[in-house]
């Protein structure tokens, strides 16, 4: 295994990572979790990615039991959560969603009775709260730095200018700003990474631990003849994620880009997982999995990364043709 420093922190995590979103609880049950973190765990995978959405909590339960039954060592493993939606879906009432020093301090709370941790190595804001001053939630993750209960915050699909606001604001309170984003990053989704971050890597020392390297499995080829039965993009209540990725274009591309696979005499998934760690601004890609053969498959991205070379990732690109065009001006 490979690690990456998140960011200017000293926090160090393996550049394959494990998720939970769609699978824990939702395909997965307690047995076949504990055997995937098992396996990801025994191949040098240190950072475990979750959130209160997850399953409404039940994510976090399942990955919590799992956690007690391990008996890892704590400090030698990174576990994360992420609060903005709430757990309770269409049962939220006021105060139980957003950004608010309230919300979040009760959803780190919830948090680690679910995962049954003292505290978490790092809590993500989900998603920006224009309807919380900045100010709040920057103080509200130092005092949870300060209580021990969380050790790094980061943010997930945020701005480049609202990254930059918390830190501006972090600085001039002397207060600590968050040092990771959480972005969608593949070879369909490119922008935030690849430009609108590309300052603030050096100016704040940001971290990227990305999720949906194979766009919900659409880089994997599984899709082009169809939706396999017990899929994600097959699941109730993940249309739109069908909607959004399942596009006729797109199948193509997947098919075009075989060839580089077979190039190097690996699969589809695995090059694209490759491509996404070949990015050294990626700290980590978060790895979701139903099966030991689908993980173990897409380990072996890192020895497949090392082989892209400058001509095919040029190759890449013209297969994709989804190159974010940098401004002139």
């Amino acid at each position: 295994m490979e690690y990456r420093r998140l960011g200017k922190s000293g926090l160090q995590l393996s550049v394959l990572s494990f998720g939970s979103w769609v699978t824990f609880h939702g395909q997965v049950d307690d047995s076949l979790s504990d055997q995937l973190m098992g396996v990801a765990y025994d191949n040098g995978i240190n950072f475990f990615d979750n959130a209160e959405i997850y399953a409404l909590g039940e994510s976090e339960k399942m990955m919590g039991r799992v956690l007690k039954k391990k008996n890892w060592d704590r400090s030698s493993y990174i576990i994360s959560s992420k609060a903005y939606f709430g757990w309770r879906g269409e049962k939220n009432k006021p105060n139980q969603t957003g950004l608010s020093r309230k919300h979040l301090v009760e959803a780190c709370h919830e948090a680690l009775e679910r995962l049954q941790l003292s505290y978490l190595d790092i809590f993500y804001c989900h998603r920006p709260d224009r309807n919380v001053p900045m100010e709040e939630v920057v103080w509200t993750m130092n005092i949870l730095i300060q209580q021990g209960k969380i050790l790094y915050w980061g943010t997930s699909e945020w701005a480049a200018s609202e990254i930059m606001e918390a830190h501006m604001i972090a600085k001039q309170n002397n207060l600590i700003g968050p040092v990771v984003e959480q972005p969608e990053y593949n070879l369909f989704r490119r922008e935030k990474v690849e430009l609108e971050y590309a300052r603030i890597y050096e100016t704040v020392g940001l971290g990227n631990t990305i999720f949906s390297p194979l766009a919900s499995g659409i880089l994997t080829g599984k899709y082009n003849n169809g939706i396999p039965e017990g899929s994600r993009l097959g699941l109730q209540g993940y249309e739109w994620l069908k909607n959004r990725n399942l596009l006729d274009a797109n199948l193509a591309r997947v098919a075009k880009l075989q060839s580089v696979s077979d190039k190097l005499g690996t699969s589809l998934a695995t090059l694209s997982i490759a491509w996404v760690i070949k990015n050294q601004h990626v700290t980590s890609a978060i790895l979701g999995a139903t099966k030991e053969a689908q993980l173990t498959e897409n380990l072996k991205a890192l020895e497949v990364y090392t082989q892209l070379t400058p001509e095919l990732m040029k190759e890449i690109d013209a297969i994709m043709g989804t190159a974010p065009n940098a401004p002139t001006h």
